[in-house]
């Protein structure tokens, strides 16, 4: 059972919320996130290590950086999903994802098994999301930097997000030479 197509709240959008509902577009959420992880794969099996590991532009994280953000991504969407859906309007708190892209080496690990470990928490969070009920998706957090948020605008969110990084992984391995 899927969930229910949804839409980002009017009133409440930031700029970053608007971007990620303007990638996704029509497209079912749950459809782009779960070929999400064999979108990954193809880019990694089509690139060395090497490339993968390689920074394009200087300040900016290698395709392999980005992969690993996506994992941390999808454990942090995770959380907070799980926390909406137990908790009433809980505190929902942001991350600095460099630290954690530098913090965590990412750079250091093969793009394999970052891909891989994308996979295994995406299906994980995948299985909520798919039995989600409408009156869930309505659930709010309160995000510490962008105010409210319910469910429904984090899925549309999360696919979004996915495309958003898939189109930047692209544009990276094409500027790598």
């Amino acid at each position: 059972m899927n969930a229910p197509a949804t839409t980002i709240e009017r009133g409440n959008t930031s700029a970053y919320q608007q971007k990620l509902a303007n990638l996704l577009g029509s497209r079912d959420p749950l459809t782009v996130m779960a070929e999400t992880a064999d979108v990954l794969a193809k880019i990694v099996r089509e690139n060395s290590s090497d490339r993968m590991k390689t920074r394009p532009f200087p300040g900016k994280w290698t395709p392999n950086e980005i992969i690993g953000h996506l994992s941390d991504s999808e454990w942090v969407y995770g959380y907070r999903m799980r926390l909406i859906l137990c908790e009433d309007e809980p505190t929902i708190l942001g991350m600095d994802q460099d630290l954690w892209v530098s913090g965590q080496y990412h750079n250091e690990r093969t793009p394999a098994e970052l891909v891989e470990m994308f996979r295994h928490l995406r299906q994980y969070n995948l299985f909520l999301w798919k039995y989600m009920r409408e009156a869930q998706l309505k659930r709010v957090g309160k995000h510490n930097e962008r105010g409210p948020e319910s469910l429904g605008t984090m899925l549309k969110m999360n696919a979004g997000h996915d495309l958003s990084h898939i189109d930047q992984i692209t544009r990276y391995l094409a500027a790598i030479k």
